[in-house]
């Protein structure tokens, strides 16, 4: 009998072997192996760093951004032991040695990272740190100023989410027995995110309010998984190659880029830089644009002959009326190749080849009232801002101090390589 032991003994190792994957530790420790996201996980936490990489984290491990595999957190994370309940990037510009550090909570502590650098004096007790706020957490998520009435918190326990004013350290507890019980939390691009299970649901940080189809699957939106949508195989864009058809910065400081049928916000860059189809923000636009301005808490996005206007708030609405021919509404005949308006000025700079013509938008109706020519031809694009005026051509963009020096130029300046600090490329 005693062979048929041994034999049962060695069958019972090498099914334990097989069935459960080990990997070694840089230390040389063993853990679990690490999951795959996109075979379906529960976020433990997701936050953001203050270089606008997001962490995903599960168990012992946690992603660096959307795609990539798992690594052990504490390659990251050092200090930590064992996974975490929550997760948030700290949003208080009051306190620069506070702001953007990186809050991680387990069980009854909190962790306070810059840098991937643990704070001295952390961990602490939660209630050191956020008074009023309960242990063991489910979720965290940042909420600004603007977004909620004042610099916030929201922390997740079940059904119930705590509200902490970072400056008044007062907590004001809501039950919203109508979101699922979020096991992460995620702010990105303005939107507020309960996940759970697999999947998302998008939610109004005020009032928890749910709108539009959810659940949603995560594998979807927020990581590059094979046969999912949004995005796939899609690899980086090499700044070479580059090419723009219009940019602007509408009067609420978001700077768009247009590149064929997709845009980019590029002011949110702490949040990563991402490219979504023109019709998502702009959904009667199809197949790109020749230029954009801004003007007046409005956005004025030109087609061929064809100009619509959109009321410039949290959502874009095009304005009752419109489309309407450039002619119409601009005083201009022909194609428009770039098009932009400086800030707190009513004139709209139109380039069309080598000539830029000044329309004053204060004027009813519209009309041409200067024209300049320029040392430049085929541009693509044009930006103004507080600091000057770019104008793109390809991958590099010429940059001027202000239209008056470019309306009075003979020479056109150097040009200087569009980089990855100004829309995401890769270098």
């Amino acid at each position: 009998m005693e062979p048929v032991i041994t034999r049962t003994l060695i069958l019972l190792v090498l099914v334990t072997i097989s069935t459960t994957a080990i990997v070694c530790n840089p230390d040389g420790g063993t853990s679990p192996a690490a999951p795959d996201r996109c075979a379906g996980v529960e976020f433990d936490a997701i936050t953001p760093n203050e270089k606008g990489n997001t962490f995903f984290f599960k168990g012992n491990h946690v992603w660096n951004g959307f795609t990539g595999p798992a690594q052990l957190s504490s390659l990251h994370f050092k200090e930590l032991n064992g996974p975490i309940n929550a997760a948030f990037r700290m949003h208080n510009t009051e306190n620069p040695d506070d702001h953007d550090h990186i809050y991680l909570f387990q069980d009854d502590k909190v962790y306070s990272y810059f840098n991937q650098t643990l704070e001295e004096g952390y961990p602490k007790q939660i209630q050191e740190d956020f008074p009023g706020v309960p242990t063991h957490l489910d979720a965290a998520v940042e909420c600004p100023k603007g977004e909620c009435m004042a610099d916030s918190v929201l922390f997740f326990k079940g059904q119930d989410v705590h509200v902490y004013d970072i400056a008044t350290k007062a907590v004001k507890t809501k039950t919203w027995s109508h979101l699922p019980s979020c096991t992460s939390a995620f702010r990105w691009l303005e939107h507020y995110y309960c996940f759970h299970g697999q999947n998302f649901t998008r939610f109004h940080p005020v009032s928890g309010e749910v709108t539009g189809a959810y659940p949603k699957d995560a594998r979807h939106y927020f990581m590059t998984c094979p046969n999912f949508g949004h995005g796939g195989d899609r690899k980086p864009l090499k700044c070479s190659d580059v090419k723009l058809n219009a940019a602007t910065t509408d009067d609420g400081g978001r700077t768009y880029f247009f590149a064929g049928p997709i845009y980019m916000r590029v002011d949110t860059h702490r949040d990563g830089f991402h490219a979504f189809p023109i019709t998502r923000a702009w959904r009667e636009v199809n197949d790109g644009v020749d230029a954009v301005f801004s003007y007046d808490s409005k956005i004025y996005l030109i087609k061929g002959d064809q100009v619509y206007i959109y009321k410039a708030d949290a959502h874009f609405t095009l304005i009752e009326g419109y489309p309407k021919t450039v002619k119409e509404e601009l005083g201009i005949e022909g194609t428009v190749d770039a098009a932009f308006v400086c800030p707190n000025e009513n004139i709209a700079h139109i380039i069309q080849g080598k000539i830029m013509r000044d329309v004053d938008l204060t004027a009813t109706p519209r009309v041409i009232s200067q024209n300049f020519p320029l040392p430049l031809s085929d541009i693509d694009a044009g930006l103004c801002g507080d600091d000057g005026i770019r104008l793109f051509k390809g991958s590099q963009f010429y940059y001027y101090e202000s239209p008056r020096i470019l309306a009075m130029g003979r020479i056109a300046p150097v040009a200087s390589d569009i980089t990855s600090a100004l829309m995401g490329c890769e270098d």
